[in-house]
């Protein structure tokens, strides 16, 4: 299978679980190339990138009229499904569409068989017109902030279900949200965590360890770091020994060290910005506690599943996170970490402060987490559920109707553009 990967950018620091799939594929076998619409823009980036082999293309961008003609008519060329697929592209917009055909046409010069695409944004938009112009299947997998942002639009998202050969989702309660709203433009629709390549998480028992508070991710408003500045300032006021560091960079980078100054915190919280990916794994595996305290953001924005919090657990770091989306899922309130509600500075602090100081909790929340971790989010196995999912999707092709993307009226041999 030779399969290509759509993202908006790559790499990205706060993506890892794009790296770790894409590794994972390349050691079943399997090619994989990256096409990214738009360039890097992180200052950090995940060490693992370079076992990657697959080759990454960034797509042109452009917006000039005469461009897309020119690019339009070459396609033409080496699609000979491009006219008739122009209707599939009506109300997108036209850099979206010039974007779509320059991959299209790398599809069939690299003979790919698959187009698969992360977030059901702006790249399942590329990688849905894209299919229907290369007469290939495209499949995606919806996080968060694709499924609950303000900004998605309900019809937008309908048409992607409907047209995908397959869709996978990375927790329970996102599952459950698209079968409830979009019905049977979702019953293709499967939950699928993201997985961790484990060896590279190694458990440790959290036994002695400073009483440090660990929290990663970027400084937005869903991740909730204002919260736990919040209790952090309560936990000073207790006299509890504590400090934290928080690594991430993010929009409101000004605003969260503002309010360590107004908190008067400065001798307990350290920003750290971003860091590269072994330092914060190295962060993560000696903290004492690490922190996710997640909230529904004022735009309708939330967590999937963090990607950190998953990491933490297999490291044997426990965790405090909220109820919010799948995090319930994955972090059973005194078993596999403690739940507190969001926008709680209280219950944080509390449940921070038992982590502190309850020696035989942290070892049994430890373990009862990193077995939680091996038994549903081992990279090996779950990236072998998407593969299986995508060969369903070709065997069904060959079994039984063709679909659409099946029925492009293509050459047998296509001639690479010179």
């Amino acid at each position: 299978m030779r399969v290509g990967y759509v993202v908006k950018r790559f790499p990205r620091y706060s993506e890892t679980f794009v790296v770790t799939e894409v590794l994972a594929h390349e050691a079943a076998g399997w090619e994989v190339e990256v096409f990214s619409l738009r360039p890097p823009n992180d200052t950090h980036f995940q060490d693992l990138l370079a076992r990657v082999r697959a080759p990454v293309r960034y797509v042109p961008e452009s917006t000039r009229a005469d461009g897309f003609w020119a690019a339009l008519q070459d396609a033409t060329e080496i699609l000979p499904a491009a006219w008739s697929a122009l209707p599939s592209a009506r109300g997108e917009l036209a850099e979206d569409v010039y974007q779509a055909l320059l991959l299209a046409v790398e599809v069939r010069r690299r003979g790919l068989d698959h187009l698969h695409a992360h977030f059901g944004t702006v790249a399942t938009t590329v990688a849905r017109l894209a299919s229907r112009l290369a007469g290939v299947p495209f499949t995606f997998t919806a996080h968060a902030k694709d499924i609950f942002h303000e900004t998605v639009r309900p019809d937008d998202l309908r048409r992607k279900l409907d047209d995908a050969a397959a869709v996978v989702t990375v927790s329970e309660y996102n599952l459950s949200y698209l079968r409830r709203t979009y019905g049977r433009s979702a019953r293709r629709v499967r939950r699928l965590y993201n997985g961790l390549d484990l060896e590279r998480f190694p458990f440790r028992e959290p036994r002695d360890r400073p009483a440090r508070i660990v929290a990663v991710g970027r400084l937005v408003e869903k991740k909730g770091f204002a919260v736990l500045l919040d209790a952090a300032a309560l936990l000073a006021a207790r006299r509890v020994e504590f400090d934290v560091e928080l690594i991430g960079t993010g929009e409101l980078e000004q605003r969260l060290r503002q309010r360590v100054h107004d908190l008067g915190l400065e001798a307990w919280v350290r920003l750290l910005g971003p860091r590269p990916q072994a330092e914060m794994v190295r962060a993560l595996a000696e903290a004492c506690a690490f922190a996710a305290p997640s909230v529904i953001g004022s735009d309708g924005d939330r967590e999937g599943l963090p990607t950190t919090l998953l990491e933490a657990m297999a490291l044997g770091t426990p965790c405090v996170s909220t109820d919010v989306t799948g995090i319930p899922e994955v972090l059973r309130h005194g078993e596999t970490g403690l739940l507190v509600p969001q926008n709680d500075p209280g219950a944080l602090a509390d449940a921070l402060q038992r982590l502190l100081t309850d020696l035989p909790l942290r070892l049994e929340l430890a373990h009862q987490a990193r077995s939680k971790i091996e038994r549903e989010f081992d990279t090996r196995v779950n990236s072998a559920r998407l593969r299986r999912i995508i060969a369903e999707v070709h065997e069904s092709a060959t079994d039984h109707v063709a679909p659409h993307w099946a029925d492009a009226g293509l050459p047998a041999v296509v001639e690479p553009i010179p």
